[in-house]
This record gives structure tokens, sequence and C-alpha cells, in this order.
């Protein structure tokens, strides 16, 4: 680690150096991004040497390559730089239209499978050189409190893995800002045709063969505890690992699925997949778009935030293509 002495002699160019240096493993490629000569490449990775007490980067025939202590330290520079870059951004004006950063924002499948789209394409008329990370967002197996089963999401936020969290739960902690992009409530997804579609009755449900989406391969989910108040029961034959997945699966057997109603009005119609009304009430929630309130002095993520809200409301009221039932009693 750096000293006392160490960081009063410490130049953040040496870092961005290094940091190109570590990409490139080439001085001379190196030298052209940064727009420096190699002689400079090669004097600022002398003091580099001096300030590490280490080579860094052998010199080969084709170029450098890294000692085990450079190897060490280029993660954690990586990140120092990024998180460099982050805090200055604050300081300048944001441009959607010109600005080149890059997002990330997590949500469980069948959420970003709603919004992603309708965001992608006011992205490409607002803000073209904007570019977004997706990361799948699981609740944690066995926890039935939305504050424990989401908590790893919120621990994210906190240590700014991701930009915006999208959240089915309401109760958000104070140190966090929240809007609500759309309700949501779940439907049987079948095949067209399917014999259900003809009879939607509970008994008939729970006579049918049933897919599950869960990535662990954990058969027993929250329709079962709700069946289970009722006294009734279900036979699941076999669990999937995403959303898109079981609507393939659905189009070519007799499976059924609870699955999210504005995901199955957007996606189920190119697999031939229709969406009833369920026979019992399976709830209704909303989806949260979940930021930390320091960030927030951030402008270019409270635009995102804003574009966020308003793809949402829009994209799942303008959702078309649902063929639902009246529930029969």
């Amino acid at each position: 680690m750096l000293n006392e002495i160490d960081l009063s002699r410490a130049d953040l160019n040496l870092l961005v150096l290094f940091d190109v240096v570590m990409a490139e493993r080439n001085v001379g490629r190196a030298a052209d991004r940064l727009h420096l000569s190699p002689s400079a490449v090669s004097h600022g990775l002398g003091r580099l040497r001096r300030l590490f007490n280490d080579p860094l980067f052998l010199k080969t025939p084709k170029g450098v390559v890294p000692t085990a202590r450079a190897m060490e330290l280029a993660g954690p520079i990586a990140d120092i730089l990024t998180r460099v870059k982050s805090i200055m951004s604050l300081t300048e004006p944001f441009d959607p239209a010109t600005s080149s950063r890059r997002f990330t924002i997590g949500a469980p499948d069948g959420v970003s499978a709603v919004f992603l789209t309708p965001l992608l394409t006011e992205l490409n008329k607002a803000a073209p050189r904007i570019d977004l990370g997706i990361r799948q967002l699981l609740p944690t197996a066995g926890e039935s409190s939305p504050d424990r089963a989401w908590r790893e999401a919120f621990t994210d936020l906190d240590e700014h893995v991701m930009d915006i969290a999208i959240l089915p739960m309401d109760n958000i902690a104070a140190r966090f800002l929240s809007k609500t992009l759309y309700e949501e409530e779940f439907v049987i997804a079948t095949r067209a045709g399917h014999p259900f579609t003809v009879d939607p009755t509970l008994d008939r449900y729970c006579q049918m063969q049933h897919l599950v989406v869960s990535l662990t391969g954990d058969a027993f989910g929250f329709v079962d505890r709700i069946l289970a108040e009722e006294g009734r029961k279900r036979r699941i034959v076999l669990t999937v690992p995403n959303f898109m997945f079981a609507l393939a699966i659905l189009a070519e057997t007799d499976l059924i699925s609870a699955l999210p109603k504005h995901f199955v009005a957007m996606h189920a119609q190119r697999f031939g997949v229709v969406g009833t009304e369920a026979p019992l009430s399976l709830g209704r929630f909303r989806l949260n778009a979940v930021a930390p309130q320091v960030a927030m002095m951030d402008l270019g993520l409270v635009w995102l935030f804003d574009l966020l809200e308003s793809v949402g409301r829009a994209s799942t009221t303008n959702s078309k293509g649902l063929s639902q039932r009246k529930r029969k009693s």
C-alpha cells in the first residue's frame, strides 16, 4: 500500500498511464492512445516503478508483460479511475445528446424484458451515444420477506456496482429514492388453443401440468403458497431459468405457467402463447426504480431515472395483444 509520503508525490496521470499500458501491453500503442511520445511513457513507467518499488512491466520482443505486482494493482487502479470519472461527471453539465456514459440497470428478467426495448428506442432518439448494462436480479432463495430477499440488490446499489435497480417491493429504505414504473400482476400463459382457455376454473387449473420459472430449480413458488391456503396443490412438471425460455416451452407443450401480465402482452404473441385471467387471486404489485439518494447529485443519473419512469408507464399503458378471459366461478 502507498504510505503518506508516497501519496504526496503520487500523480493521477501515472495511474492513467498504468491503466493504458496494462490494456495495450505495448509502450508505442499506449503512447498513441495517450497522445504522448514513447519516451514520455517510458519516463512515466520509471516513476511508477519507483513509486511501487517494482518493475511492473517487463520488455519482450512484442511489447511488455506485467509483473505479478502489476496484475495485483490492475483491478484497484481501474476501480480508482472509474470512481474518479464518476466524481468528475458530477461537476460537468449533462447533455444526453452528446454524453457517452455507460449506466448499469439491474432488474429481474421478466421486468427488463418489459422496459428494455422501449428504453432503447428512446435512447436511440435522445441519447444515441449512451450505453447500458443490464444485470439480472434474483431474490435470495428461501426468503419470504422482500427486505431480505432483495438485500443483495441494495448492497450493490450502495457499493455503486449498478446505478438503478428495479424491484417488486414498496418498503424502500429512506437512503434510497424510488419511483413506481408500473403495476404488475400474473396471468396464466398457455399455447393458443389450450384446453384450459376454454374452461379456466380453479379445479381445471389444479389438474393441469405446470411450468415454473426458477433459476435454482426450486419447484415451490408463491402460487403454491396461495394454493395451500385454499387447501389445494398442483403438479409442477418443469422448471426453467428464465421467462423467455418459458414462452418457448409453453408454445410447444400443454404445460401452463403463471407469468407477468405485461411480459406476456409484449412477448407472447410471437411464440403463439396467450394469457388467461387466473382463476384465483395471485396478487398485484408495483415495480419500483430505486437508486441511492446521494447518487441523485449526478444529473445524468437523474435524467435516466426520469426516462425510466416515463418509459415504464408508457410501455405498459400501450401493451397490446393480451388475450384474456374473464374468470369463471
